[in-house]
């Protein structure tokens, strides 16, 4: 795993070479083994490298063939090298992934990509016809970001290296009507307007003077699977046994993630088998016992007999890492699990390169307490009557993610208003933490939520498979693999994700929606496939998760910042982008004895206003 960045001058207005040096200097931490330049007339290609598979010279990047026509940067691991280097007729110099994906670059173009198994982001550029080949895996585990303009193109893992080049910082208006919504970016938006993401299985050839996107892979309608629920159990067994096998090649030493969820600890538990010395590692919060897990972490450890850490964080520690999680990202992202995601990686990345993680499960399967509940609420029963007819009155209970009445009344209130919604509303409903997002925004920065909206995973009526389509696609690449993304690369640590292995993928996607959500159960066939595997005290057991103590923080050790930078007037009217008075009465509302989820918006915006001081002003 890598950094990767690059140019093409059309107009030589700008000498790019410095920039591009400055681009991989931004990179550093995703490849702190080593940095490099290559350069041939108009393009410049930079690579950082973080070497996992042969750690010589050798496999440094950029990379180029033996007779110096072909050039390639390359971000990620090829998991099916070896078999695809037999079909090569080449005289290899190093036992690298990236030399076999050259060569096949080489041979067979953009035909080898559906050939591939594995996550990457890479460049191949051909100096005697002058064109460049770029590419992202199918599910967007890997980032890769681009500009173009009349004078040039750029592309590179993080917005931080794009920011490099001579681009105008303007906001787009769109992305921050989104990220507002959300919390995060969707995979296909950037907060820099004119900056694009390459969608996941998506390749972008550009030429002399044009650019042109198109899919290589995508969400097509699966084929069902034909056999029964207890052959499915099975087969889901043997794919992600596979996956795991696939994914514990390397050069460097290897760990996993133990988060004491059926997703982490059944990937350890194929894992152990595969390594009898296996290093496993947990996160618990002290000061939040209702949160903390690492039991159940321990208990799964103890199991499987890998080597287990647990590191027990305080709201200090939390707080701490803050400001490093702000300043690595490059636009703004406002899931608060990037802390401790953050934590977990740096401390594993002390004895560790590589890790496991159980990341994508959740989407692929139906993990969620969002599926459940579309789930029910497409049923017509006496429960959903009742709590439909009782809506108006939760609407008057506290409201709060911290605790366990409070939540309650969370969900329920949510959950009632679910009931009022068609499918497709009810995805939106879910999927968002500020269903109103245009009422903090002004003048030309609203976009109406019809026209943001407009053609994106719409339709009019949605099943629970669907469903999981439109997570994969939006919730997916935008948030979970962007936090884990910026999380591990801010501290060299390569993540992989057994679960979003393509043949997993594909055959999760086939399977009936009632082997993923039934009555109670999420996740339903990975929990059972796992039945007499893991321990009893797993299966089927409530999803805890984890948020940080935001509005703690709000309304102690961040106000005075908060204030500052969120709720002072006199800035807001220079921005000239947020409608002061309704951002002011988020501020009453944070102070007041049910403040629901305001915490969240307030923390979108701040988060906001960090980035734009830092990047925009």
């Amino acid at each position: 795993m890598c950094g990767i960045t690059g140019f093409k001058n059309y107009s030589y207005a700008h000498d790019l070479k410095e920039s591009l040096e400055s681009a991989v200097h931004t990179l550093n931490l995703r490849g702190p083994d080593n940095q490099a330049t290559w350069h041939h007339h108009s393009v410049g290609l930079g690579h950082a490298r973080l070497s996992i598979i042969d750690t010589s010279e050798r496999a440094n990047q950029p990379m180029s063939d033996k007779s110096g026509r072909y050039t390639l940067v390359f971000n990620g691991e090829i998991y099916n090298y070896k078999e695809l280097a037999e079909s090569l007729d080449t005289d290899f110099i190093s036992t690298s992934d990236t030399e076999v994906l050259l060569y096949l670059l080489i041979n067979e173009g953009e035909n080898c990509l559906t050939k591939l198994n594995g996550f990457f982001a890479f460049a191949f550029y051909d100096s005697k016809e002058e064109t460049m080949l770029l590419a992202r895996d199918r599910m967007g585990i890997k980032p890769l970001h681009y500009y173009k303009n009349e004078e040039f193109f750029v592309f590179g893992s993080e917005m931080k290296a794009l920011m490099s080049f001579p681009i105008p910082r303007r906001i787009n208006h769109q992305a921050l009507h989104w990220y507002l919504r959300l919390t995060y970016l969707p995979q296909n938006q950037s907060m820099i307007n004119g900056v694009k993401k390459l969608r996941p299985g998506h390749l972008l050839r550009v030429g002399k003077s044009s650019i042109e996107e198109k899919a290589y892979w995508g969400l097509e309608k699966p084929d069902v699977f034909a056999e029964n629920y207890k052959e499915a159990k099975q087969k889901t067994l043997e794919l992600l046994e596979q996956s795991v096998a696939r994914r514990m090649v390397a050069d460097v030493p290897l760990g996993a993630f133990l988060s004491g969820g059926t997703d982490s600890s059944a990937v350890v538990s194929i894992a152990s088998k595969l390594d009898s010395n296996l290093n496993t590692f947990s996160i618990g919060y002290r000061d939040h016992s209702f949160f903390d897990e690492t039991n159940f972490a321990e208990t799964v450890a103890k199991k499987f007999n890998t080597n287990h850490t647990t590191f027990s964080l305080t709201n200090d520690d939390l707080l701490e890492s803050l400001p490093a999680v702000i300043d690595y990202i490059g636009e703004p992202f406002a899931d608060s699990s990037a802390i401790p995601t953050y934590i977990l990686s740096q401390r594993v990345s002390r004895k560790m390169k590589v890790a496991l993680s159980g990341d994508g499960a959740d989407e692929l399967f139906g993990g969620y307490y969002k599926h459940l509940a579309f789930h029910k609420s497409q049923k017509r029963t006496l429960t959903n009557a009742l709590i439909k007819s009782i809506n108006p009155l939760l609407s008057v209970l506290p409201k709060s993610r911290s605790s366990r009445l409070g939540n309650t009344a969370r969900r329920l209130t949510k959950y009632g208003e679910l009931l009022r919604m068609s499918s497709t509303d009810k995805y939106w409903h879910l999927a968002s933490f500020n269903n109103s997002p245009g009422e903090l925004l002004q003048g030309e920065h609203h976009v109406a939520i019809s026209d943001l909206f407009h053609s994106t995973h719409q339709k009019e009526s949605l099943d629970i498979n669907e469903f999981l389509d439109i997570d994969l696609q939006l919730v997916l690449p935008g948030d979970m693999l962007t936090k884990v993304d910026l999380m591990s690369m801010a501290n060299s640590l390569e993540v992989r994700v057994p679960f979003l292995d393509k043949d997993l993928v594909t055959f999760a996607r086939s399977l009936p929606g009632d082997y993923k959500v039934k009555r109670n159960y999420r996740k339903r066939i990975l929990q059972d496939a796992f039945e007499y595997i893991l321990p009893k005290e797993l299966h089927h057991r409530s999803k805890k998760g984890f948020e940080v103590p935001m509005l703690h923080w709000l309304r102690n050790e961040l106000s005075s910042e908060v204030d500052e930078l969120v709720f002072n007037e006199e800035y807001l009217e220079s921005q000239g982008i947020f409608v002061i008075p309704t951002v002011m009465s988020l501020r009453s509302k944070l102070y007041s004895q049910n403040p629901e989820d305001v915490h969240i918006t307030i923390w979108t915006l701040y988060i906001f206003q960090r980035w734009y001081k830092s990047w925009i002003e």
